[in-house]
């Protein structure tokens, strides 16, 4: 299967420009599901790995199977201290009257959205006593309404006839455009992108990027954390923070904009619009840019302006459910990682590769969109079977051999599953908390 999922990769990219190098592959493993999360993940690596060996002109990439699913999940070992919690107490299934629902509660915004719906205090046994006398559709509606996250359960067949499962069946796994006469780029090293990305797969995205000579800079909004996954996605970048209601701010967002080679957002449709910042203006504030977005519920249909995250796709689009029914658990099973943002992420990076590449080749800058409902789409159409494969065992060997400093403290991190001409990929800053560089290049 997971030649399979790269077929897709391949023919989503383009045809036109398939790299023609073979990517070794070292090891195995197999993560335990009734999906093909594992053949999607070593995909997912090797696609992007061959991008960027045909951008640098690489001769000998691979991809370590059984390290690219131990990058699905946590990769920093933390040495005299801990990693943030990666989940708000809030955040979880919860039963009501006629199923299970997801709220998503990681930003404060939307745990004060869900509270307010709820009518109760920040406590989990609260909420599980507020939940239950709610219908799970009337509750997702309500606390989406509020400006909260929530998803609730679908099995596959209903999401099959939901109108927005039909909308992202139809919808193609990259939407390409062209925006544009761009630079003819030489290579990733050196190239500027701007990311405006959080949790989760833009991020990665661009941490992968970095990691092979981008320059990434990411911007944040005022008050805006995500304590439990900093010291995984900032690995590499310059971080700052920008608020684009305020005159200056925008000034200086508009100047890194013009500077930069490549944009990766993961706003809602619309959402930059509002903010003076359409695809017309941002084309021509920064002619020739390379713009990949990301979106949860899609690009079409009645959801693709609904806040999503990963575990909300899931619930939504049966994945969760099919977990439940086939361990014949007593509540939603997800995949065993958050296997749709990861995947996504590297998709996006190949994406950014490619369109590079393309510009390289022909002096045409390319937009694209991506989503995670789309990506699980192409999970769930291989179809599901009894579950398979088991935890993995990690080693000493499969740490980088050197301390890695982080805004926090020492730790180690797992060995990167790529390897090009032989070597690991070097990010050029540590990890580090948001906003705490200057925007500048």
């Amino acid at each position: 299967m997971t030649d399979d999922f790269e077929r897709q990769i391949d023919e989503a990219l383009g045809l036109d420009l398939s790299p023609d190098i073979d990517v070794l592959q070292c090891a195995g493993g197999e993560l335990r599901s009734c999906f093909r999360v594992s053949d999607l993940a070593e995909a997912a690596f090797r696609v992007a790995a061959r991008e960027l060996a045909a951008l640098t002109g690489a001769r000998e990439v691979s991809v370590d199977r059984r390290l690219a699913l131990m990058w699905f999940g946590m990769t920093l070992r933390p040495s005299g201290w801990s990693l943030p919690a990666a989940w708000d107490p809030i955040s979880g299934d919860y039963q009501t009257a006629d199923g299970w629902l997801r709220l998503h509660t990681n930003a404060p915004h939307h745990r004060d959205a869900a509270l307010q719906v709820l009518g109760c205090g920040a406590d989990s046994a609260r909420v599980s006593k507020a939940v239950v006398a709610w219908r799970k559709g009337v509750l997702e509606d309500a606390v989406v309404a509020a400006g909260g996250a929530a998803a609730a359960m679908h099995s596959l067949e209903e999401w099959a006839g939901h109108p927005q499962g039909r909308a992202v069946a139809a919808e193609p796994l990259i939407t390409w455009r062209q925006s544009g006469q761009g630079c003819r780029f030489t290579g990733l090293r050196g190239r500027r992108v701007l990311d405006l990305t959080r949790v989760l797969a833009g991020p990665v995205a661009t941490r992968f990027l970095a990691g092979f000579g981008a320059q990434v800079l990411r911007i944040d909004p005022p008050g805006w954390h995500e304590p439990g996954v900093e010291p995984e996605v900032t690995l590499g970048k310059r971080r700052a923070g920008l608020d684009l209601h305020l005159a200056d701010d925008r000034r200086i967002f508009e100047t890194l904009l013009s500077e930069a080679d490549v944009l990766v957002h993961g706003y809602r449709p619309g959402a930059l619009d509002k903010l003076g910042y359409d695809d017309e203006q941002r084309e021509r504030l920064s002619p020739g840019l390379i713009d990949v977005s990301l979106n949860a519920y899609g690009w079409s249909g009645p959801w693709k302006s609904r806040r999503g995250f990963d575990s909300l796709v899931q619930m939504s689009c049966g994945i969760a459910y099919e977990g439940m029914r086939r361990a014949t658990a007593d509540r939603p099973l997800p995949l065993p990682v958050q296997a749709l943002d990861h995947a996504t992420g590297y998709l996006m990076a190949a994406t950014v590769l490619r369109a590079l590449r393309q510009c390289q080749s022909t002096g045409v800058s390319l937009s694209a969109r991506v989503s995670l409902a789309r990506t699980a789409a192409m999970l769930t159409a291989a179809g599901a079977r009894d579950f398979q494969g088991s935890a993995l065992d990690e080693s000493i060997a499969d740490l980088a051999p050197a301390l890695e400093a982080t805004a926090w403290g020492p730790a180690r991190r797992l060995k990167f599953p790529v390897r090009l001409e032989g070597k690991s990929p070097e990010w050029a800053a540590p990890a580090g908390s948001l906003r705490d560089d200057t925007p500048s290049w």
